[in-house]
């Protein structure tokens, strides 16, 4: 039987400019291409997640315009359960990124229907209530975040938090947690220094995932288990929503009652698949694409 997995987070459209060069403040330069595509690292891991085989729904808020209609189409498409999500009236969440030949960015984000996903309703509740693993990132409102992880721990369910995009986080909501994943910079924001310190984070929750790129990841837990995971060897295309593969894939491996070791083996050869390809949610792997790059 496929793992119950709710994502409660963001949904954007990622509109991508490509240019020779970054404009500057107040310049106009002409670009070399244009792609739109939905995006957003709640949407990106409930995608990852259904791909990967959970029986995935998201939680979340889209705005009544067209990109609204797409973003939902794009999530129902890859199988995820989205009869619980919002529509807000007005603009769907928005990031606007600008890329020059160097591969350097721009982006600027308008949160648009995100900012209205708050109070948690009953119906959205009883699904966490009824997931084997809840997943959460840093995109919505922290209030929500708080009260998704809070209804997961009540109910019994387990919850991950991918702590992105860096931010300082309100007391007690780490307290909610039973699986924290970041990158070294988000683990330097969380404890309040540089260096992340896995000791420190192990004060606050029972597990931790680090996140190393292309040399792999970190897990450690209050049991003594302290392990890097290494990457596999593939060539990289892309690098863009790889991270959202890989905790999509953890949830689901979790979920599944594989060790947690084992579990981040595992998500760390679905971000290995999606390097492979070009693009964001269009990169997300299918199942079978992991099972093959894992058993290699």
């Amino acid at each position: 039987m496929a793992p119950r997995i709710v994502v409660a987070g963001s949904a954007n459209m990622d509109l991508v400019g490509l240019a020779p060069r970054l404009p500057r403040p107040g310049e106009t330069v002409l670009g070399d291409d244009f792609v739109m595509a939905p995006g957003g690292k709640g949407s990106n891991q409930a995608i990852a997640a259904a791909l990967a085989g959970g029986a995935t729904t998201f939680l979340g808020a889209i705005g009544s315009d067209a990109f609204g209609v797409t973003l939902g189409a794009r999530l129902t498409a890859a199988g995820v359960d989205t009869s619980r999500v919002r529509t807000s009236y007005g603009s769907s969440g928005v990031a606007v990124i600008m890329v020059d030949r160097d591969g350097e960015n721009s982006i600027l984000v308008s949160p648009g229907a995100n900012r209205t996903f708050v109070d948690l309703s009953a119906d959205e509740r009883a699904a966490i209530a009824g997931a084997d693993v809840l997943l959460c990132q840093q995109e919505i409102p922290l209030e929500t975040v708080f009260a998704a992880l809070r209804a997961g721990r009540e109910a019994g369910t387990r919850t991950i938090l991918n702590a992105a995009p860096a931010m300082d986080l309100p007391p007690g909501l780490l307290d909610q947690v039973d699986l924290l994943v970041v990158n070294e910079i988000e683990a330097g924001a969380i404890i309040g220094r540089p260096e992340p310190d896995m000791a420190a984070l192990l004060d606050l929750v029972p597990r931790v995932v680090l996140t190393l790129s292309g040399a792999g990841s970190r897990y450690a837990d209050r049991d003594g288990r302290d392990e890097q995971v290494p990457a596999f060897r593939v060539e990289v295309a892309d690098t863009t929503a790889a991270g959202d593969a890989f905790t999509g894939a953890l949830a689901v491996a979790w979920g599944e009652g594989r060790d947690l070791l084992d579990a981040v083996r595992w998500a760390n050869a679905a971000g290995a698949v999606c390097v492979q390809k070009v693009g964001a949610s269009g990169a997300l792997p299918e199942r079978a694409e992991i099972e093959a790059l894992y058993g290699a």
